[in-house]
């Protein structure tokens, strides 16, 4: 039986220092404890769909193990309600028919629980801010008191827009990233220089001749060029796929210089990957390579950390495909500068 990697994998020379530059003396190192490079989960949830987590000391714990240096954290900001007439409580939104509903206790819980930690813990978690209604032209004002009461944020999101099964669970109006209500969140990142990472899903999951949300997507992306967008899973989402997915990908890369994604979730394993195999395809790392500053990896947790070694794991053969310095980019080099710095 084949036996799972659980820490992400690289070697060991990426960590050292580029050629001509000081090394820190072990006392001033001691003086001043600084967080070490390695690889960064931009993409994990510290809740689940019910609010609920296994909490920072927890999530530290896994990232040591899996070889992880920084996470950045987001919330959920829908919770999952559990209807009277089902009999069992669900622990995902596709457990049952129940609806979702828009959450704004989830930020509360992520800046509780990041508030707890010690200087230098709090220097390995980036906190992001999501508990709000996207299609809510209120949300602005919203957003604008959390800073104010908590200001530790370092993004808005992640957002969940258009999104498989989610759309159709979630309460409300149907969420988009051209939303109108999304324009002023758009300008107050800008504005803060705060990445937002969005779940945009390129298209529906019954269209696949063409990628239908796509337009939603450039039209953010030209009348916002100031802000900088994270699109989560490259738009991807389950049964959400499209012909020459990478070719569509490499065109908005090419034509939107503020535009930044992640391959997190089923992205990887379902359009990166070759069928039923953890290796990626030609295509997709050369298109990394072309665009080594744009892409970044992330576990997609909900939670609960216990598989996060596993997960992000996953990445390994991925990095033994590509050049150190595109590597480097992909692990912690583009994350780094748009989270922690």
């Amino acid at each position: 039986m084949e036996v799972s990697e659980t820490q992400i994998k690289f070697p060991a020379e990426f960590l050292k220092e580029k050629s001509g530059e000081p090394e820190e003396s072990e006392e001033a190192s001691k003086a001043s404890p600084e967080v070490p490079k390695g690889p960064i989960d931009m993409h994990l949830h510290f809740v689940d769909f019910l609010q609920r987590t296994d909490g920072m000391q927890a999530l530290l714990r896994e990232m040591n193990n899996a070889n992880i240096a920084r996470t950045v954290v987001f919330g959920l900001p829908v919770k999952k309600k559990w209807e009277f007439f089902e009999p069992d409580m669900p622990q995902y939104y596709l457990d049952d028919n129940s609806k979702c509903y828009y959450y704004a206790l989830a930020d509360q819980i992520v800046a509780e629980h990041y508030m707890q930690l010690s200087p230098a813990e709090q220097k390995r978690i980036a906190p992001t801010l999501c508990g709000f209604n996207p299609t809510d032209k209120c949300a602005i004002y919203y957003i604008e008191e959390m800073f104010k009461k908590f200001p530790i944020w370092k993004e808005i999101g992640e957002l969940l827009l258009r999104h498989d099964d989610l759309t159709n669970l979630t309460l409300e109006e149907t969420a988009r990233v051209n939303h109108p209500a999304l324009y002023e969140v758009f300008e107050f990142c800008a504005e803060k220089g705060l990445p937002v990472n969005v779940h945009q899903n390129s298209t529906s999951v019954g269209t696949h001749d063409r990628f239908e949300y796509l337009h939603e997507m450039m039209g953010v992306l030209e009348s916002h060029p100031d802000t900088t967008i994270v699109w989560a899973h490259c738009g991807a989402s389950r049964r959400v796929t499209g012909k020459k997915y990478w070719e569509m990908i490499d065109l908005t890369l090419d034509n939107y210089p503020n535009l930044h994604v992640d391959i997190s979730w089923v992205v990887y394993d379902d359009i990166i990957c070759k069928e039923n195999s953890k290796v990626p395809k030609e295509k997709w790392v050369k298109l990394i390579e072309k665009h080594s500053s744009r892409f970044m990896i992330g576990s997609d947790l909900c939670g609960h950390f216990d598989k996060l070694g596993q997960t992000m794991a996953r990445y390994n053969e991925l990095i033994k495909l590509l050049p150190a310095d595109v590597a480097k980019k992909l692990l912690w080099e583009n994350a780094e500068k748009l989270w922690f710095e």
